[in-house]
């Protein structure tokens, strides 16, 4: 290094050492520091999702893909609550729900885990079916669609994701409303919520669709929008 290099090198590592500092400070100044949580309705997974509504009742019978013992246990460091039920109707429609919640969604180590992650887990192929809007009263939420399979076993999917009562899906829009809410000050808390069938018949959606509509409306009026978004 030459004589006059020099003390351009060194104005230069102390920009940038300067820079590095402010971002450092600005991090912790802009970083979150209130539980959105404690501003809106309480979860209660268990109290709040009905057990039987809308001709759907506990099905007993058909399990929902949990994860193995070591993948539940990074969860539950996660997850503040989790439920898994199946329910059927008069018609023999099945649909099994699954819903993860979590009082901080402010980075990707604490955010919900996504349903491919989880059937991946389990040795199941998954490939991506889309993504559909399925109308609820007042509205309608964005459901990736996906299909599981393990050997005989095929399972359509469908799922979504919640930051505070606003309904999103992983990726920018996750992100976007993770920084969004981040800059306003608060550490969002979210779920997700997954509903899965058995087999895939010519609609294989269609009952999951009416399953969901169901649901939304048995949920109570001033917790709807922390499950739908809507």
């Amino acid at each position: 290094m030459t004589r006059q290099a020099a003390p351009t090198y060194i104005a230069r590592a102390a920009w940038l050492l300067a820079a590095m500092l402010l971002a450092a400070c600005l991090a912790q100044v802009l970083k979150p520091s209130q539980q959105l949580a404690s501003h809106l309705t309480a979860i209660h997974l268990i109290e709040q999702v009905p057990s039987s509504f809308a001709g759907w009742r506990l099905d007993e019978s058909t399990v929902p893909v949990l994860p193995d013992p070591t993948l539940q246990a990074r969860l539950d460091s996660v997850y503040d609550q989790t439920l898994a039920r199946s329910y059927v109707n008069a018609s023999g429609e099945r649909v099994m729900l699954t819903i993860a919640y979590g009082r901080d969604q402010s980075s990707e180590a604490t955010a919900v885990h996504r349903p491919e992650f989880c059937y991946g887990a389990q040795g199941f192929r998954v490939r991506g079916n889309g993504v559909e809007r399925v109308a609820v009263d007042g509205g309608s939420v964005a459901v990736q669609r996906l299909v599981g399979t393990l050997g005989q076993r095929i399972e359509p999917i469908s799922y979504w994701v919640t930051l505070a009562d606003h309904a999103t899906l992983p990726g920018m829009g996750r992100k976007w409303t993770q920084l969004r809410l981040g800059l306003s000050g608060y550490v969002a808390d979210g779920m997700l919520v997954r509903v899965s069938t058995l087999g895939m018949p010519a609609s294989p959606y269609s009952a999951q669709d009416r399953f969901l509509q169901d649901l939304a409306r048995a949920l109570p009026g001033d917790v709807r929008t922390r499950y739908f978004g809507v």
